[in-house]
């Protein structure tokens, strides 16, 4: 029939509208910011940068691949990678970035950068409350500003957070034992190494022994 949607969207709205009177579930609004509802897990905004620890600059898992440079679509990330190496969770050496900014005038919070960083360094944070008079420099985010705990991304995303723990532990376990393998294979090496000089040692040291039956006869 022709306007049924039509017909059938208006009832919706009414069912909701007449409904919330008695039923508190349907009441879809609340006196913000008075009345704040819990976000879903799933909602976000805008990137931030992840690190472990308590100190921002050495725990922070960006190791300055630029591909969520790259890869973002509206251009609005700029890293610079720095120098100098620096340990990352499993001990390997890793750049880091000098300089990481993200202009969120530009940020269309697709999540590509997220999808596409493969060291779990940036996830997407759920505030939204980031009004400013400052049009330019406001909203132009540095290193510094970027920077959240794991702690903080444990907090705002616990379901997604425990998941990357988990995995970043058995890397992290795995990684260790190779370690240990290879020390171990090291230690045995050398211990073979030096122990095969005084065997030759003692074997060319050593004067042969006569006979006794010769030693015998020379006797008589």
């Amino acid at each position: 029939m022709l306007g049924e949607g039509i017909i059938q969207g208006l009832l919706e709205t009414a069912r909701n509208f007449f409904g919330s009177y008695v039923d508190k579930d349907r009441l879809t609004t609340v006196q913000f910011p008075e009345e704040r509802r819990t976000l879903p897990e799933a909602s976000r905004v805008f990137p931030f940068l992840l690190y472990d620890g308590n100190d921002p600059e050495a725990g922070l898992r960006c190791v300055s691949c630029q591909i969520c440079e790259k890869e973002c679509p509206p251009h609005c990330i700029h890293i610079e990678k720095s120098k100098d190496k620096k340990p990352d969770f499993v001990g390997k050496q890793q750049f880091y970035p000098a300089v990481f900014d993200i202009d969120v005038s530009v940020c269309m919070s697709c999540q590509i950068c997220v999808e596409v960083c493969p060291f779990d360094a940036i996830r997407m944070d759920k505030e939204f409350e980031l009004s400013t008079s400052d049009r330019f420099g406001g909203l132009l985010w540095n290193k510094r500003e970027l920077s959240k705990s794991n702690e903080y991304y444990q907090k705002i995303h616990p379901e997604e957070a425990a998941e990357t723990d988990e995995r970043r532990t058995k890397e992290l376990a795995e990684a260790q034992a190779k370690a240990a393998a290879a020390a171990a294979a090291a230690a045995a090496k050398a211990a073979q190494a030096a122990a095969a000089p005084a065997a030759d040692a003692s074997t060319n040291g050593a004067a042969p022994k006569a006979p006794a039956e010769t030693v015998s006869k020379g006797t008589q």
